[in-house]
């Protein structure tokens, strides 16, 4: 079985230690991963001086850099973020759009380096929005390279108008704890099977089509 490796990026809008609902469903996402024998890390992004941009590097002391090798070396990327006015947060947003710059990048046979990743996300917030959240971050994710397991996202929401974070939820929602353990199972079964069967580069999938069924 390959090794996989995980990537959690934090999109709180809090600097450590502040605490952080995102973080702790991020890491229950990182402990999930775990019991499928896969390692990682959790990175909170505010914490590190990324620069607004759509490069891989933007200088000038930009963080991006690093937190994008530790990108590479994984096979399993999650974004994990708050709601905000019913949208990703704002790092969330800078996150993808440093993203965008991978679809520029690609190996010696012309794939995109983010082939062959996984990618999931985990949501949390008050009130509405999270299918929406989700819906934008696994779209955006898809459209640079990843791809998106079955089931690959997990989420909770407090009561509209109520105050409780997810990080004070007592208990813990089941359903958003069967969310977080398919993510994981399917998550790293779909980068196993990535691993061992890389997707075609573009020359391949021209030369497996008929040229009698080509147009032009």
């Amino acid at each position: 079985m390959a090794d996989i490796r995980a990537l959690i990026l934090n999109c709180t809008l809090k600097r450590s230690p502040a605490r952080s609902s995102s973080e702790v469903l991020g890491r229950e996402v990182l402990d999930a991963l775990g019991e499928q024998g896969v390692t990682g890390e959790l990175i909170r992004v505010v914490d590190h001086d990324v620069r607004f941009g759509v490069s891989t590097d933007e200088g000038h002391g930009d963080a991006w850099p690093q937190i994008r090798a530790k990108l590479m070396a994984a096979q399993i990327l999650v974004i994990a973020t708050p709601i905000w006015l019913g949208q990703p947060s704002s790092v969330c947003k800078m996150v993808l759009e440093r993203l965008d710059a991978e679809l520029s990048e690609t190996d010696d046979q012309g794939r995109l380096l983010t082939y062959g990743k996984v990618a999931a996300v985990a949501v949390v917030g008050n009130e509405d929005g999270a299918h929406h959240t989700i819906g934008q971050v696994q779209q955006a994710l898809n459209e640079v390279g990843f791809t998106c397991p079955a089931a690959g996202a997990t989420y909770w929401v407090g009561e509209a108008l109520h105050k409780t974070d997810y990080i004070d939820a007592r208990p813990k929602p089941d359903t958003t704890g069967r969310a977080t353990k398919a993510l994981a199972l399917n998550s790293a079964h779909l980068a196993r099977l990535l691993a061992e069967q890389p997707y075609p580069p573009p020359d391949a999938r021209d030369a497996a089509v008929d040229p009698a069924q080509r147009s032009g």
